[in-house]
């Protein structure tokens, strides 16, 4: 059975891309491609079908990531399907938490830096949209930094499946 996880962000075109390119890297690197699916999506849709902010995109590749992604709205129809969902900031989680259907769907919901032990309380990602390339480029080592955490968590729960 396919493990489902999430990204979500605001607008789904900076952080949770992102984190979706990242994480389906390590994925892909550590053999669980076939077992566990990555995608992404925001709280809002007001960049429903556009790419990736071209700051977004040039950072991953510079870093050997892929950089397609399309803009999409989270949908709280999606919790049903999902096994974690993966807020960026405090706001993302608290909306993604009171869009839940039910409080086992709300427990779905983490924050990704809560997967970096050296985060300690900071366990926002700040949005770069509005600033320069060096925020995309902390909010990628930020991002990779969660993911290793995330995917340790990730393989448990895949090899308890199988087992």
């Amino acid at each position: 059975m396919t493990y489902r996880v999430c990204f979500v962000c605001t607008g789904n075109i900076c952080r949770s891309p992102m984190a979706e390119s990242v994480f389906r890297a390590q994925v892909r690197e550590a053999g669980l491609d076939g077992l566990v699916e990555v995608d992404s999506a925001g709280t809002g849709g007001w960049h429903e079908g556009d790419g990736a902010d071209p700051r977004t995109v040039s950072v991953l590749r510079e870093n050997g990531y892929d950089g397609a992604h399309i803009a999409r709205r989270f949908q709280s129809s999606w919790f049903s399907r999902l096994d974690l969902v993966i807020a960026l900031d405090a706001g993302h989680l608290k909306a993604l938490r009171r869009l839940a259907p039910t409080q086992e769907d709300a427990a779905k919901v983490r924050l990704l830096r809560s997967y970096d032990p050296a985060a300690g309380d900071d366990l926002d990602v700040p949005d770069p949209y509005y600033g320069g390339m060096d925020g995309f480029e902390e909010c990628l080592e930020m991002v990779e930094a969660a993911s290793e955490g995330l995917l340790a968590a990730v393989r448990e729960q895949v090899e308890g499946r199988a087992a």
